[in-house]
């Protein structure tokens, strides 16, 4: 009798292991569904997000613009085909560059997309930004993919990367 109770209670531990070993299966449908479930309102708060952006470019408002990035040492930012920059490069480039801008003549974005996958979103787009640096035009073209993840305090880029974008004009 002893013999059984043993063997029934180490067939019982292995299949409780076994079914811990497991557990992930139903993680990986939730990871799948990631890919395919949208996510209307968080896509909202994204491109809300992104008019915000917008609003501090043109204010000339750094500080709320730099606000909207989550520097930490995972932060990325790849333009015009050089090495990566870190969030310090990212900043100073950012706080000198569109620190300088006196007129937003127009910020539009073409292709404009927002994908949402839980707590990160991908926007892309073409942009063709004309801002004025003084009296001096500058016509801004490129492929635009901003990474966002959602944090308590909102939606934060973690990623840039700005390609040229190759047009005809």
């Amino acid at each position: 009798m002893k013999t059984k109770f043993k063997i029934t209670l180490l067939i019982i531990c292995a299949l409780f292991i076994v079914g811990f070993c497991n557990s992930d299966d139903g993680q990986t449908n939730d990871r799948e569904d990631l890919i395919n479930t949208q996510y209307p309102e968080a896509k909202q708060e994204v491109i809300e997000t992104w008019a915000a952006i917008e609003q501090s470019v043109r204010e000339g408002d750094m500080d709320k613009l730099i606000s909207f990035h989550g520097y930490s040492p995972k932060f990325t930012e790849y333009k015009n085909g050089e090495v990566v920059n870190d969030g310090a490069e990212n900043e100073a480039y950012e706080r000198r560059a569109y620190g300088a801008v006196t007129e937003v003549v127009s910020f539009a974005t073409n292709d404009f997309k927002v994908a949402v996958y839980g707590d990160v979103a991908n926007m892309t787009f073409q942009s063709d930004f004309k801002i004025k640096f003084g009296d001096n035009l500058a016509v801004i073209k490129e492929q635009t993919t901003l990474l966002f993840v959602r944090t308590n305090d909102g939606w934060k880029i973690v990623h840039e990367h700005h390609s040229p974008l190759n047009t005809a004009d």
